[in-house]
């Protein structure tokens, strides 16, 4: 049975409940997004937050080694997705909780001439800003103690490498819950190329994509297999 789209607000990441599989298949749009249901949306929230929990405590558990490993297959991925170019303005991330580092490779895309960025939360709600890094910058700390430049330039990426904690094979990403990227990449006025970074070990069947998420243009796990978004089945937004 099939139904129409309606009316509704957006996911409530932040509430609690179980962690079954919300039971939402009759309420899926043709682009793979789920229906604007309220109760739906706090469903979706609810199992979220529980698989959001595993994720990153799984991710958080794997072997030092294994990380480091990845990482270095994710950044030789990189190498062939990112274009070069002194027009190039690519914003990576100060890695967190176990995520991909990627800092060495930060400083070899700078030194081949394109210009690195961070992303700048500044505050809860709003979008990404991004600034200029470069080896050796002076760097204060923003919300979650996270690194950014202390002077750098404010500039609009043109390529945007995001860190997911979880993501499916519609390129879609799970995240943290704050909506950041997904704010950010929705207000920008020409759309980036924007990459998913993970392990392997964190893919599900799906995210149960919302109206407000914005799918990846590429999924990097350093598994030998990007995976890149069908655009028709999952049009830009």
């Amino acid at each position: 049975m099939s139904a129409q789209c309606g009316g509704g607000e957006g996911t409530g990441d932040g509430d609690d409940g179980a962690g079954s599989p919300p039971c939402l298949l009759h309420a899926v749009a043709p682009d793979g997004t789920l229906c604007p249901d309220l109760q739906q949306a706090r469903d979706v929230g609810r199992w979220r937050k529980v698989e959001r929990e595993r994720l990153i405590a799984e991710r958080i558990a794997l072997p030092a080694e294994m990380r480091a490993s990845q990482t270095s297959a994710i950044a030789r991925e990189l190498d062939e997705l990112v274009p070069g170019g002194a027009a190039v303005i690519v914003s990576i991330y100060w890695p967190i909780r176990a995520e991909p580092d990627l800092r060495e490779w930060m400083r070899g895309l700078h030194e081949r001439g394109v210009t690195v960025a961070l992303p700048v939360a500044v505050a809860l709600g709003q979008p990404l800003k991004f600034r200029v890094w470069h080896p050796g910058c002076a760097l204060v700390r923003g919300l979650w103690k996270i690194p950014y430049p202390a002077d750098g330039a404010e500039v609009t990426p043109t390529v945007v490498l995001a860190p997911l904690v979880g993501f499916d094979r519609a390129c879609y990403r799970l995240g943290y819950g704050g909506g950041f990227f997904d704010r950010t990449l929705a207000g920008l006025a020409s759309r980036p190329l924007v990459i998913g970074l993970g392990y392997p070990g964190a893919e599900l069947a799906t995210i149960y994509p919302q109206p407000h998420d914005v799918p990846m243009d590429w999924i990097v796990t350093g598994s030998g297999r990007p995976l890149e978004r069908d655009r028709l089945a999952v049009p830009d937004r």
